[in-house]
């Protein structure tokens, strides 16, 4: 991993500014950035997408939208209703928070139930499956990952960034192992370095989310 190109780094990151204060010049930046050092897609609150789909119209630069962010504690009827409006909107990639308190309980059937609502929502958007880790045992993990998979997702995602950790390196080979090659891994939150990055992606991710993707790039 460490002989990636500054190229084909970027490409591995989801470039994202999901903060509450995020103003539309600040998520313009964002956009400028992204097709400036080709990262693979820019990755913001429902609010921005139809900005974000219009400033990388054009680019090889994707638009994702984070839904039910960050708690995953909205019912199922309306975490699929703002799928459907964000990729109506331009998302091609939607990432979605799981019921962390359904998973806790062993209530398996209605977090699958959950994941799989919003990916029939998506329709032909890419669905990444975000089951906060930091807030899970390693067994509440392998259950969260497998359940995704189930549930028909793309992707599982390690982090939403707003809580108490983000990625470990432990978590992301974890996640690698359970759902095997053929899904996506997002390593996400506290990644800032290209050290970081590189670690991420050597123990078994396939992309980065990060808001220091810039500085991961660039040293």
């Amino acid at each position: 991993m460490t002989t990636l190109t500054r190229a084909e780094l970027a490409r591995t990151i989801d470039h994202t500014i999901l903060r509450a204060d995020a103003t539309r010049a600040d998520v313009a930046k964002v956009c400028r950035e992204a097709r400036e050092h080709g990262f693979y897609s820019v990755c913001v609150n429902p609010v921005h997408v139809p900005d974000v789909a219009a400033a990388l119209a054009g680019s090889d630069v994707a638009t994702c939208a984070v839904v039910d962010f960050p708690l995953g504690a909205t019912p199922s009827a309306v975490k699929a209703a703002e799928a459907r409006w964000v990729v109506a909107a331009g998302a091609r990639e939607v990432d979605m928070v799981i019921n962390v308190g359904a998973l806790k309980e062993g209530r398996r059937d209605e977090v699958e139930a959950d994941i799989a609502a919003v990916r029939e929502a998506c329709g032909p958007a890419l669905l990444k499956v975000i089951i906060e880790t930091c807030l899970l045992s390693d067994a509440e993990k392998e259950a969260a990952c497998r359940l995704a998979v189930a549930a028909g997702a793309q992707f599982v995602k390690t982090s939403t960034g707003f809580g108490k950790a983000g990625a470990t390196v432990e978590d992301v080979a974890l996640m690698r192992r359970v759902v095997g090659p053929d899904i996506g891994v997002k390593a996400s939150g506290g990644i800032r370095t290209r050290e970081d990055a590189l670690r991420m992606l050597a123990a078994g991710a396939s992309r980065i989310g990060a808001s220091a993707s810039v500085a991961i790039v660039t040293g």
